[in-house]
């Protein structure tokens, strides 16, 4: 079985809520935080895939179409291929936020559905986000989870950043490997 990072996308890629941009709703709006080619490129040296698991209510909500959200999506991996890091495929839950769908993090349907797509031992796997639905939907999948921010109680490591959290996630999957 193979093994995987999943990542979210806004705060943990790319830029929102900050003087450049408020919500990524054009490819044009999207920023790269610092580190973040890097860090995947990194990742792609140890894991057979890296994907994107993002909750985009704002499709649901009316902000945008799903058309223009996979206009950003090829954006962002067209862009990060460039830099020689690859994403394998980003997934992503339009509904409104409230809508009580099982795609919608904290679910945690789209990482299975990827882990059935792949032959991905989620074990083996990590979820890396900024929020606790991120880790939630993580947890209930199986995978460990990262959070990039101050504090999360479920995670099972913090770093402020997904450049400062690439070296734990490889030297914890090696050491699973040891076991």
């Amino acid at each position: 079985m193979k093994k995987a990072v999943f990542l979210d996308r806004d705060g943990v890629i790319n830029e929102v809520l900050t003087h450049r941009v408020k919500f990524v709703n054009k490819p044009k709006d999207l920023y790269f935080l610092p580190g973040v080619p890097e860090a995947i490129k990194k990742l792609n040296d140890h894991f057979d895939y890296i994907f994107v698991v993002t909750n985009q209510g704002g499709v649901g909500l009316g902000f945008m179409t799903e058309k223009q959200l996979i206009k950003i999506h090829d954006f962002m991996i067209a862009e990060l291929k460039k830099e020689g890091a690859i994403i394998q495929e980003a997934v992503y839950c339009a509904h409104k936020p409230k809508a009580g769908c099982e795609c919608r993090k904290p679910g945690s349907k789209l990482i299975k559905d990827l882990a059935n797509k792949y032959n991905i031992n989620l074990g083996g796997s990590y979820m890396v986000g900024d929020t606790d639905t991120d880790i939630i939907a993580g947890k209930n999948a199986g995978t460990k989870g990262v959070f990039l921010g101050q504090s999360d109680p479920l995670a099972d490591a913090v770093f402020p950043n997904l450049y400062s959290a690439v070296d734990w996630i490889v030297e914890d999957s090696n050491s699973l490997l040891g076991q």
